[in-house]
This record gives C-alpha cells, structure tokens and sequence, in this order.
C-alpha cells in the first residue's frame, strides 16, 4: 500500500504514490499505448506492455530506469508475473504467451496454440501453470514444464476479454464480449458458475486474496462485487463517467482500485469484508455436492497464507472457506416463494439478528427489534425482493459427458468439433489473407492517386512509358474512361485517347483492381 502503478493510451507509465508529500511518477519510454501493467509481488519491480510490440521492466523510483524486452511481433496485450516473482508471462497480437526469466531479465520460452490474437494471461499461484484466453474463445491452461496445453475451455458466447487464477489454484474465472463471467474447475473440468454479469462487454476480473469475492469490470461504465460463496451479486459501484478497464485489489484485500476512459483511476475502501463471517443470503436452494471435495477441505481447516486483513467498524477477519456452490441451477427465490415450499424442498434459513435488506444486492445488517410490518407495505418489499433476486439469476448448465453417450453419437459430436476446429483455423488462415491484400490494394491506390495527380505529358525520347487516362464524359453521368500507354512520341494530355489505342473502364475502382 504504497504505490498503484497504471498505463495508459497516453504511452506512458505512472507510479502514484499513496504519501501525500510524494507526487507521482510519470515514466516515458513505450511509442504507443500501453495496454498492460503489473507489479512484483516480490521485487521493486513494474512491467508493462504496450502496442509498440515491447515489454519494459521498471524500477519505481525517481529515476524511472527500464530494460526494454522484445520478442512480441504484435501488440502486446497483458503482463503477469507469477507469485514468487521469478517469471512474467506475457501476450500479444502474434497469437503466443511468451514467459520470461525476472532474474536475467532474459527470454525463456513460447507457449503456441491460439488461432487468434491473445489478450490475458495468468500464472497459477504455485507457478506450474499458466492460463491465456483470447479472441478464438478458448481458455488454454498450460502446464509450464512440458509446454503444452493440458485443458481447454471453450467460449462460445464472445471473446476472451480476462482470466484469473483463484488464489489457491484449483479455479479460473473468465470474462468475454457476451457480457458474461464464468468459473471453471480445474480438477473436475466442469463450469462451476455462470454470471449474466454486465450489459456491456467485460475488461477486468480480480481475485480478492481470500478468494471469495470477484471484482469485475465492463464498457457499461459499473464495477461489480460479487460473492462467491452464494454465487450472486453483492455490490453494483458507479463511479467513473466511462468504461471501466481495469481492477486491482491490494495484497491484504482491504482496498481495491479501478481505472476507466474518462482518465481517471479510483481507489475503494473495501467495506464488504466485515460480512465474511456472518454473511448468509436468503432463499438459496443449496444442492449437496455428495463426496467431490470443495475448494478447501473444510471451512476452517485452511488458514490464508496473506495476513488477514481487519475490517474497520466491524472488526471481523475475512476467513478462506469453500467459495462455490454445487455445478447446479441456482436460483434465488423471494421470501413468498420460500414459505410456499418449505415442506418440500430444503431452503436456507436466515440466522438470528440478521436481516435483508431489499434491493440492497445481498448486503446484510443487524437486524432491530422485530415488528410485524403492515400487509400493504409487507407485499411491496415481497415484489420488489422478487424482482431484485429475478435479475440476478445464475444458471449453471451441466456438462456433457461422452461416455455416457452412445459410441456411434460421441464419435459424430467428436468429429464434429474436429471440423469447427478445421474452419477455425481456416477462418484464421483467410483473415490474415485478407489483411494483406487489404494492405496491397491501399498500395495501389495510394500509387494510382499519386499517377493521377503526375498527369503530365510524356517528354520526347523517353523510353519510359506513361499511363493517361482520358475521360470521355464526366464520371458523374456514368461516363467512361479509357487508360493508354504512351511511348516514345506519344501525344500529351492535349490529344484525344482513341478507345482502340486502351482499356476502357467504367470506373476508377475498375482501374484499381484491374492493377
């Protein structure tokens, strides 16, 4: 909690110093925007990656000294160093995750498999895997000793916009362009949650240390708490005039920051810790998970391995315990629906002393001394209870196991994946294709305008042939025009073109793709 470092379009790095005496730092070095930084858990140390294709390491201090590293031959798009701080892995444009050495500041090896571009990277917390995600809506876990791929998620809602380990490792969260965050199992490979987070495509996803919150962030200008645990919605923040691009918790959890288009960067005091202990939501249908272990063995057997943060008003520590709920459909039910089926269907009950508060996203409070509310106003908190838990429904699809699928229908769907992976790699293929000729047809252009305006007459005796195009009527009325060589003794703009003498075309872009 001395230093929040950010980057910006701007092309340049600031350390901003929490010490009122301190004024910030303001680092130059990158051609262009710098889309990524980060800083080491371990060393004095800051990376950044910016769209002119290079990776600095910085030293937060006055001097603001650097060790550019190149490798990248696109934009590079997201920085991460891992837990100890001996590696950085980074991505970019060219379709790779490059990991480097902190200590030689030197190139260590490339993981290969995307078939587009790749926008976020991260490397688990005991530094033997790695995740990335990107616009060929998969997310790659690579084991960082072999080099491969080892699991691969995929997204078909939209692009992979951010990833992130759960701080013990057994997880990741994604966030795509559909507007969507989802948590995956790395043990048993099945979707555990799956939010209709934003109305807007989301840019960042945090962990907070204890692993049961995640901060997110999106184009739709909001920054979203939500809770793990009882897999919803905890807190909607509206604070920066655009799109929100990125979240940052700090190391003991107790504040977060954010940064936006309007320029600004933001710093929170994170409050919502105080309800780790007593916090419980009402109406969540809870479906046991049989004996498939949880994120932790049991709700107090493991302790954070970060000082535990304390919370201001309430003095409560935030405890690491089993964050996600069974890969079933959950879904909130209003405290009507609740009392309706209490006879059949297990519910949660609320603890004593504790009470909801409606529209308030899950927060709690204590509760006062009980009074018995009048039926007018009893219905209108009923309703607006109900729309409020409505709107934030979690549906958790379950997975789809080939084995217990017939042999002759699991070979046609795995054959069936096998050819969208044939046109996936296509599509890549003639994308690139398309760009180059994208960029020789502007060649030409640029050349046919620069011959346009050269229009002059051929010198006499010059071997070097002229193009001249003669317009026989004005190209507003659908006139043509007719494109001569002129060679030695060749008549000057003054001469009428005979069509015989050239290629007669209807319109300038004829000419140009005719080049």
């Amino acid at each position: 909690m001395k230093q929040l470092v950010s980057g910006s379009l701007d092309n340049c790095v600031m350390v901003w110093n929490f010490k009122p005496q301190l004024r910030a730092f303001r680092f130059a070095g990158h051609k262009a925007g710098v889309y990524s930084v980060a800083f080491s858990p371990v060393h004095a140390l800051i990376a950044s990656g910016s769209k002119d294709r290079t990776v600095r390491l910085w030293q937060p201090t006055v001097e603001g000294k650097s060790t550019v590293l190149k490798a990248h031959t696109g934009t590079v798009r997201c920085v991460a160093f891992s837990t100890d701080g001996r590696m950085l892995a980074t991505c970019a444009d060219d379709k790779t995750v490059k990991v480097w050495s902190v200590a030689t500041q030197k190139f260590a090896f490339t993981l290969s498999g995307h078939q587009n571009w790749v926008r976020c990277c991260h490397i688990s917390p005991d530094g033997r895997l790695a995740v990335s995600g990107g616009d060929d809506r998969t997310v790659r876990i690579w084991d960082l000793n072999s080099k491969r791929v080892v699991r691969v998620f995929e997204d078909q809602g939209g692009l992979i916009n951010t990833v992130a380990f759960h701080p013990d490792g057994t997880c990741i969260a994604s966030g795509s362009t559909d507007t969507s965050l989802k948590l995956w199992d790395l043990r048993s490979n099945v979707l555990l949650q799956h939010y209709r987070a934003h109305t807007g495509p989301v840019t960042h996803l945090s962990f907070h240390p204890t692993g049961s919150f995640l901060l997110s962030s999106s184009l739709d200008t909001t920054l979203k708490v939500w809770d793990l645990r009882e897999g919803q919605l905890l807190y909607t923040l509206h604070g920066h005039e655009g799109a929100t691009n990125g979240t940052a918790f700090s190391p003991a959890g107790d504040y977060f920051a954010s940064c936006g288009a309007d320029e600004q960067v933001m710093v929170w005091k994170t409050n919502f810790d105080r309800y780790l202990e007593d916090y419980t939501a009402a109406g969540i249908q809870k479906v046991p998970r049989g004996s498939e272990p949880l994120i932790s063995d049991s709700a107090g057997s493991v302790a954070p391995t970060a000082p535990a943060p304390v919370a201001g008003a309430g003095g409560l520590a935030p405890s690491r315990v089993a964050p996600f709920p069974s890969p079933a459909h959950i879904r909130a039910q209003p405290p009507a629906a609740i009392a309706a089926t209490e006879g059949s269907v297990p519910v949660a009950t609320q603890p004593s002393g504790v009470r909801r508060v409606a529209g308030g996203a899950g927060r709690t409070v204590p509760a006062t001394a009980p009074s018995p509310p009048p039926p007018q106003a009893a219905a209108a908190a009923a309703a607006a209870a109900a729309a409020a838990l409505e709107e934030y429904e979690v549906e958790v699809p379950p997975p789809l196991n080939l084995a217990d699928l017939p042999e002759s229908l699991a070979a046609t769907l795995q054959h069936m994946v096998g050819q969208l992976d044939v046109l996936t790699q296509t599509i890549a293929l003639l994308d690139e294709r398309l760009t180059r000729n994208e960029d020789y047809a502007q060649r030409l252009d640029d050349k046919l305008s620069t011959l346009l305006q050269q229009q002059q007459p051929q010198q006499p005796g010059s071997n070097n042939p002229q193009v001249v195009m003669h317009q026989q009527q004005p190209l507003y009325g659908g006139g043509r025009f007719v494109v001569a060589k002129l060679g030695t003794g060749a008549v000057g703009h003054d001469t009428d073109c005979n069509e015989s003498a050239g290629v007669m075309y209807d319109t300038v872009e004829q000419y140009s793709d005719q080049l």
